[in-house]
């Protein structure tokens, strides 16, 4: 049987009809940019997090921006980063001014953690951004507990929970992507900005329009990224569904935790956390093998950091020395993606398992 890396039509099936009528309703209303639809997106994505308020904006990209200029991150300041993780974690940071410092990441759940952090502070260090990386929730509150704010980078983690809350809603500031094949995903580009703190919303809805409130007096150099309203009207329809999608891919990675014990090395929780795994993330010795075997079983896999962010000749400038990050450098070598989704059930998890048991890589 195939299994797909992703499935995210199965899940939206049942809500055609609503999505259909979303739609229809955006275009009858005729407002597109910063209408109903966003507000009430923001206020309910707001409330399901607990994080006082939401911003929609165009990207988790230029989320990460946003927020780090509205906490004050500029020329001069640095900003740690981990390189495990997407190329916009750290992508993000220059264009403030500031430099990206790297920092290494634990190797059983990928994520930041105080130690890690604590290496990488310096006297300049403005932030620190908190990857929940592959739906895994890093450790916020400790982190912050170091005296810096933290953003988190929560792109990968709608509907994960954690033993302080929702990611979203763990540090000073967060960011989210809506890309289409996230936990929570729109029909195209879309992100979120969210904070408990209302002046740090207040920046951040200014810097998003142009750096200003009204299109007639401007107070900053700002950006124009702008959540639309026929991706808000998708994601209110969405967002109901949000934590049982969650559930059924957390009980699928209970499924492969059952199923691949022995047979390869699986992610970690962290403590007091559940994963809505965005990507069930393996490690394996032979990865490029195994991920070569499962296709030829019609089953998706693939690796997403074959070369971590410092490593990439953009970020070379800004890199620590060769060998200063093993755990990065561990997880780059090793780490495959294997099927995972909100549909992804017994049969299928079964069908991945045999298919890596047969190929007998050890």
């Amino acid at each position: 049987m195939p299994v797909p890396l992703f499935d995210p039509d199965t899940p939206l099936r049942p809500l055609r009809a609503e999505l259909r009528s979303a739609v229809h309703r955006v275009l009858d209303d005729g407002r597109f940019i910063l209408g109903p639809e966003v507000e009430a997106f923001e206020r309910d994505w707001a409330a399901y997090l607990g994080a006082g308020h939401a911003i929609g904006v165009a990207n988790g990209t230029e989320a990460l921006t946003i927020a780090l200029r509205a906490l004050g991150v500029g020329p001069g300041d640095e900003v740690v980063v981990p390189s495990f993780t997407f190329w916009a974690s750290a992508e993000a940071i220059p264009p403030t001014g500031a430099r990206p410092v790297f920092c290494d990441v634990d190797p059983d759940t990928y994520v930041v953690t105080p130690d890690t952090v604590k290496a990488a502070l310096t006297e300049r260090t403005k932030a620190v951004i908190a990857v929940h990386l592959f739906g895994n929730v890093a450790p916020v509150a400790e982190i912050e507990a170091l005296g810096v704010p933290v953003l988190e980078d929560a792109a990968q983690a709608a509907g994960s929970t954690g033993p302080g809350g929702r990611p979203g809603a763990l540090g000073t500031i967060a960011t989210f992507s809506f890309y289409p094949s996230k936990n929570l995903g729109a029909f195209g580009d879309g992100g979120a900005v969210t904070t408990r703190d209302a002046a740090l919303a207040e920046r951040v809805r200014t810097l998003r329009f142009h750096g200003s409130k009204d299109k007639v007096d401007y107070v900053d150099v700002g950006y124009n990224s702008r959540l639309d309203e026929l991706q808000a009207a998708i994601l209110r329809v969405q967002l109901p569904n949000l934590d049982r999608w969650a559930a059924a891919r957390a009980a699928a990675g209970d499924a492969y935790e059952e199923a691949l014990a022995g047979l390869a090395t699986l992610p970690v929780a962290t403590p007091g956390s559940r994963p809505a795994w965005h990507l069930y993330v393996i490690r394996h010795e032979r990865a490029d093998e195994l991920q070569q075997a499962l296709a030829e079983r019609g089953i998706g896999s693939r690796p997403y950091y074959r070369t971590p962010v410092h490593a990439q000749a953009p970020m070379r400038q800004w890199a620590p020395a060769a060998g200063a990050l093993p755990a990065t450098d561990e997880l780059a070598r090793t780490h495959l993606a294997i099927p995972m989704s909100a549909a992804l059930g017994a049969e299928q998890v079964a069908e991945v398992a045999a298919a890596i048991r047969d190929a007998g890589l050890g």
